[in-house]
């Protein structure tokens, strides 16, 4: 890996920790409403931000997630979103539309971590809520955060490039 790719992920890395530190309150409620998920839309200018985006997810959730777990489940959500946005650039050439299926894929795949917080997570406010709605409700919470953020890193891409950034 060259230097500038190794800088570049541990900054992204550090931004996605630090970000995710500031809205602690918000970011690991039944609600997510995680701000430095916007950063996974960064692979789809170039797929060497996956390496940034995973270690901000792990540190990010062994440091402040409520529940050990959340560190497996969580960076394995990123990877096969992230992998899946990876692949489809083959097939979606436009980045806006490639950020609209981003937002998609990791909507979607939010059925892990509800998976992991009905199963594994031994949280007595979630005692008793049904799969279902512990799915919903994240699924919301990683579509609106997911979707803002279309707009403010399309405009960010404009003046900073994210394709030959790392």
């Amino acid at each position: 890996m060259k230097v500038k790719t190794l800088a570049t992920s541990g900054i992204i890395a550090a931004l996605y920790v630090a970000i995710t530190f500031l809205i602690l309150p918000f970011g690991f409620t039944l609600i997510q409403f995680r701000v430095s998920e916007m950063f996974n839309h960064l692979v789809v200018f170039n797929k060497k931000y996956v390496f940034g985006i995973v270690v901000g997810v792990l540190v990010a959730n062994f440091l402040f997630s409520p529940i050990l777990v959340d560190v497996i489940f969580g960076v394995l959500h990123s990877v096969i979103a992230l992998s899946i946005t990876i692949l489809s650039a083959k097939f979606i050439k436009n980045h806006i539309k490639r950020m609209l299926f981003n937002t998609i894929v990791f909507t979607v795949l939010m059925i892990i971590i509800a998976y992991q917080l009905t199963f594994f997570a031994d949280i007595p406010e979630y005692n008793g809520i049904p799969f279902l709605i512990i799915y919903l409700t994240l699924a919301i919470g990683e579509f609106a955060v997911m979707a803002v953020g279309i707009p403010l890193i399309h405009t960010l891409n404009k003046r900073l490039d994210f394709e030959k950034r790392i």
